[in-house]
């Protein structure tokens, strides 16, 4: 007989159409998804009675449908001799905001009236092992009834008799019979002769009306390909069948569905022309690819993707209810299609700029009136930023003062500052050795002409008040360099071509003083041959004279720009949030929920999708704030996929090999971590070797407990089909090149693993989570420069200008007010912690507390990263380390791991979630 409890499996679900008209609702565990707009559709005028003519069926109906249904629900047989027992099944679903404004209509009584019944949640069991007779899967059919809810969740229960025959549950089928998707947390088997088993969800179910196939939950347990007990492995292979894309057909906000596509969505053609950006990806424009959407071409370039207000991405990806409503794609949309706007009409002129700095001051103690938006809008999405002025009244546009202001209100002007800024500010990515005299272009003379520097060793000599000469500094590793300067020069001309910006080609060059700091004492700007002008190039160094002085502190603003802009689009955006989405999309068309692979990565990509997609809504996209509030403006993507294709390896990524590759460590196995640093005081890199060594231990003793023997990696089939399509795929405009690691023994995969989980975490967090402490007062980190040097030609009216005032004209070559406010207000959006925020070595997978080797890793794992947040705030202190103590100077605490929530200037998560 089949085995189905007749207590829960006791009615028949009707199958009618889901029905929107609007009616009052009690909450409830399931939602709509809250991005897209639900349509209102007529209900058929029998679906109730359908609903209650088929309760009156009886079990016996529903016994030959479990058996044999359309849906092909298969039960085991038991004999009347075999040992039973009796196992509970309770379901936790988490009640959801959306889930009270969203299920309204008739769809949603059915569903109430369904859950009375209990006939709104169809569960099957999967034994472990096949069937010894039939070699076909064994499972048990079971509905769940609506149990007790209390505070945000809900719980469900099932009943099942398991026979002794049956064996371990190693999965369970769900079958959502509402009308609306619902988030499951986790299902626990209580009654099991060897105690409860537990699937841990955290995972929307999709109402089997928007999609018939059932959604498969395994076990906490971990396996290998190889070692995949007999009954799961069908499941395991359709699991990931579930979520490949084929290249074909829209996506729906409920799929699951990961597929690769190119940047062919940034640009609006069918807006202007001047809104038209290329795609990114392929021959041309090397970039990784993105998740694909399926939405329509353009009409007028088919190779741009038409773009739309939502932008798909897959389900599970999508930021949970507590980041949605009080943090991230509310408040940066806010700031992108509200904030911006009342800025703008607040202050006619765009192009304005600051009149003198005690107008900046006021950004942060009187303010900026906005028009009043009805609601309380802007108070309770961005209370840091906007506060209400009176009730009903308008609102204020009032800044946080940040940190490093607060501390030290003249520190972006000072060289030490602008030296310290390179090892421990927001960009520690960017500073390298000198290791060869003269410096020279290795860009084709023809076109971008001489490619000497004009820094010579004689200049050199000069600016280091002969302490050595520069062949000495050379070899004793004194000399280093910011060179922005084969980049950006290719884009002078086209950036010099739009409104209210300017680049040159850059270089500049450092000194390390015996006291461990960097001082800087040269700063070259090119400007490339054009049809009417020849290349022009000038050194600008310090000087007691006015003059001087001033030119060197204007040459400072624009490497300040360029240092900004890099940091921003290759730093950050590209090797963190851009590599890392491949990785994502190929983890989950490749490596099954069950991998232990996978549920070591899963949560360091949490997110990290849907802050991507927000990205090319609303702040890379044509006419976003990234283009028109930096420098490169319409080029800067074009120039990050420049970078990715000049820069960018895989193998360069971890953290030691980017400090060997950029000459700041040399590699010494006597050294702590292995290697050591060409300068002593680094912070960034001190404290980055620190949390690299954590992450890289806790790997190795996950993957030696998984991978004992070299072989099981080479033959483990879903590993290599992720890391192959990695290459192939995710960044397939590099997968010939000869640098990609390869997968046969356990120190490669424990490289690349660490490797991504350092990317994912250290380095996002290290160049994000302090772009208000270090840009939220723009003069240090002014985003774009809208003026030409002044000597560069001095017959001209900007000349002139600025030998009468100097400071107007510095203040005219700023951000607009416009620019400056709209970026201030996106940093410190971006530089905050969300409330539901998960850190490094903060609440363990259950995957990993449910196998005892695992956990105790993962407890020395978490011990040692509290003890990191020690050596931190102890270094802190250390008055013989000038680059992040002293005087005014901003503690380096961005490595610390944890933190609280909002805008502190510390905490390392572990996923790119905002």
């Amino acid at each position: 007989m089949s085995i189905i409890n007749p207590t829960t499996a006791h009615q028949l679900h009707s199958h009618a159409e889901p029905s929107r008209a609007l009616l009052a609702a009690p909450k409830a565990a399931f939602s709509a998804h809250a991005r897209p707009s639900i349509p209102l559709l007529k209900p058929r005028p029998s679906s109730v009675d359908q609903f209650f003519r088929a309760t009156k069926l009886g079990c016996s109906h529903v016994v030959r449908r479990a058996r044999f249904g359309g849906n092909a629900i298969k039960a085991s047989i038991a004999t009347t001799s075999e040992t039973t027992v009796t196992v509970k099944a309770v379901v936790t679903v988490q009640t959801t905001f959306g889930g009270m404004l969203s299920n309204l209509g008739v769809s949603r009584g059915l569903d109430d009236i369904a859950d009375l019944f209990g006939k709104s949640l169809l569960l099957e069991l999967v034994s472990s092992d096949l069937d010894p007779n039939s070699e076909k899967e064994k499972t048990l059919t079971a509905y769940a009834h609506r149990g007790k809810e209390a505070d945000d969740e809900l719980q469900y229960e099932a009943t099942f008799k398991v026979s002794e025959a049956f064996g371990e549950v190693g999965a369970v089928l769900i079958e959502n019979e509402h009308h609306k998707e619902m988030f499951f947390k986790e299902i626990v088997l209580h009654g099991l002769p060897n105690g409860p088993v537990t699937f841990s969800c955290n995972s929307w179910v999709h109402s089997k009306f928007d999609n018939p196939q059932k959604r498969i939950f395994f076990s906490n347990k971990s396996y290998l390909p190889s070692q995949t007990p007999s009954g799961l492995k069908q499941l395991r292979e359709k699991d990931l069948e579930n979520q490949r894309g084929d290249g074909t057909g829209q996506r729906k906000v409920s799929d699951r569905i990961y597929d690769y596509d190119t940047y062919n969505d940034l640009g609006m053609p069918d807006v202007s022309d001047d809104m038209a950006r290329p795609v990114l990806g392929g021959p041309d424009r090397p970039y990784p690819r993105r998740c694909r959407t399926g939405r329509d071409p353009s009409k007028k370039d088919p190779l741009s993707e038409s773009r739309s207000l939502d932008v798909y991405v897959p389900r599970d990806e999508a930021f949970s209810e507590v980041k949605t409503l009080q943090f991230s794609t509310k408040t940066v949309r806010s700031v992108v299609h509200a904030l911006i706007p009342s800025i703008e009409t607040s202050l006619v002129d765009a192009a304005l700029g600051f009149p003198h700095f005690t107008a900046i001051d006021t950004l942060f103690n009187e303010g900026i009136k906005l028009p009043n938006i009805d609601g309380g809008f802007f108070e309770t999405l961005l209370p840091r930023i906007v506060k209400a002025i009176s009730e009903g009244g308008d609102n204020l546009l009032l800044f946080e003062i940040p940190e490093m202001f607060d501390r030290d209100k003249f520190s972006w002007f000072k060289d030490e500052e602008f030296g310290r800024q390179t090892l421990a500010g927001l960009n520690p990515f960017s500073i390298k050795l000198v290791t060869e005299l003269p410096l020279k272009s290795q860009l084709d003379p023809k076109i971008y002409g001489p490619p000497e520097s004009l820094i010579t060793e004689e200049l050199i000599e000069q600016e280091i008040k002969g302490v050595m000469t520069a062949q000495e500094a050379l070899k004793n590793k004194r000399l280093f360099i910011l060179d922005y300067h084969d980049l950006l020069l290719p884009y002078v001309n086209k950036v010099r071509s739009l409104e209210g910006t300017t680049l040159y080609g850059s270089r500049t060059l450092f000194f390390l003083t015996n006291s461990g700091t960097l001082r800087p004492i040269a700063i070259e700007l090119t400007r490339p041959p054009s049809a009417d002008k020849p290349q022009w190039k000038h050194v600008y160094i310090y000087d007691c004279d006015a003059t001087t002085s001033w030119l060197w502190k204007f040459a400072k603003a624009h490497v300040c720009a360029h240092d900004a802009g890099y940091h921003q689009l290759v730093v950050h955006w590209l090797r963190t949030h851009c590599c890392t989405e491949p990785y994502i999309i190929a983890a989950n068309r490749q490596l099954s929920a069950m991998h232990p692979i996978y549920r070591l990565l899963h949560p360091h990509f949490r997110y990290t999708m849907e802050i991507n997609a927000l990205a090319r809504e609303a702040l890379v996209n044509a006419g976003g704030i990234i283009e028109g509030s930096f420098s490169p403006g319409k080029y800067s993507m074009e120039l990050s996929s420049v970078a990715y294709d000049q820069e960018w390896r895989f193998d360069m990524e971890a953290l030691p090999a980017d400090l060997i590759r950029r000459g700041m460590a040399v590699e010494d196995p006597k050294a702590e971590h292995g290697l050591k640093l060409v300068i002593e005081d680094y912070p960034f890199a001190n404290d980055g070797l620190v949390l690299w060594d954590i992450i890289k231990t806790w790997v190795t003793d996950y993957v030696n407990h998984y991978y004992p023997k070299p072989t099981l990696i080479a033959n483990d089939a879903e590993l290599q089909a992720w890391w192959t399509e990695v290459r192939t795929k995710g960044h397939g405009d590099k997968k010939d090149e000869p640098w990609w690691p390869v997968l046969n023994t356990q120190e490669d995969l424990i490289q690349v693993l660490s490797t991504i989980i350092w990317v994912t975490s250290g380095h996002h967090a290290a160049v994000n989570f302090g772009q208000y402490l270090y840009g939220g007062y723009f003069p240090n980190r002014p985003t774009v420069i809208r003026t030409n040097m002044p000597n560069e030609h001095p017959d001209e009216v900007l000349y002139k200008n600025f030998i009468e005032k100097p400071e107007s004209v510095l203040l005219d070559s700023f951000p607009s007010q416009v620019q400056a406010t709209t970026v201030m207000a996106i940093l410190d959006v971006l530089s905050s912690h969300s409330p539901d925020e998960e850190y490094l070595g903060g609440k363990s997978e259950p995957a990993w507390a449910a196998d005892p080797v695992i956990k105790a890793a993962y407890e020395r794992y978490a011990g040692r990263l509290l003890e990191l947040e020690g050596i931190i705030d102890a270094r802190n202190v250390d008055p013989k380390l000038l680059n992040r103590t002293g005087a005014g100077v901003v503690p380096y605490q961005l490595l610390k791991p944890s933190s609280k929530s909002g805008v502190t200037g510390m905490g390392v998560p572990n996923s790119i979630s905002i």
